[in-house]
């Protein structure tokens, strides 16, 4: 669901999955949009299932084979450039901030699901006052965004598919 979502607004690039986990969202990102050369699905620690899944899709769908690359390295050594379609489903509290930076510094374009909101390691912007962390976090960070030239689109997933419901679609303007 967030793989379409985010593809109806953004489209080509090179992806790169942040916090990847097994990378899947790198490999429906492909499949949505084959105008995306290949994906680099980059996470600290990959699962050891993430081999089996990538030869599952590979052999479900051959034109994505040798298109996702797996990697196990951090996100502050992601390699992320102009033009980049640059996406994270599990950059847990700091980590959506580190992603943030790596986009804004590449002028690259982001789908950002955030979650698990950390009182102690996210910027709420001066809005603890006036509303709950993870809503003083998000709002702040759409804040940054826009302060660095990107429009943003922000939509809820339903709770149904996950309680870390906010998508946050950004592209440099």
């Amino acid at each position: 669901m967030v793989a379409r979502r985010v593809r109806r607004k953004l489209r080509g690039g090179r992806v790169l999955d942040l916090a990847c986990g097994h990378g899947l969202v790198a490999w429906v990102m492909l499949l949505l949009d084959d105008s995306s050369p290949n994906a680099l699905a980059l996470d600290v620690r990959l699962p050891p299932s993430a081999a089996r899944i990538a030869d599952a899709m590979s052999g479900a769908w051959p034109r994505l084979a040798g298109r996702v690359v797996l990697e196990q390295r951090a996100i502050a050594d992601a390699p992320v450039e102009h033009g980049d379609v640059v996406v994270a489903t599990h950059a847990c509290g700091a980590l959506s901030d580190a992603v943030i930076d790596k986009v804004l510094a590449a002028r690259a374009q982001l789908g950002l699901l955030t979650c698990c909101h950390d009182e102690e390691t996210c910027d709420m912007g001066g809005l603890r006052g006036w509303l709950d962390v993870s809503t003083a976090v998000d709002v702040t960070r759409v804040a940054k965004l826009r302060a660095h030239g990107y429009s943003v689109h922000t939509q809820l997933v339903p709770r149904e598919v996950t309680a870390q419901n906010r998508l946050l679609i950004a592209t440099h303007i």
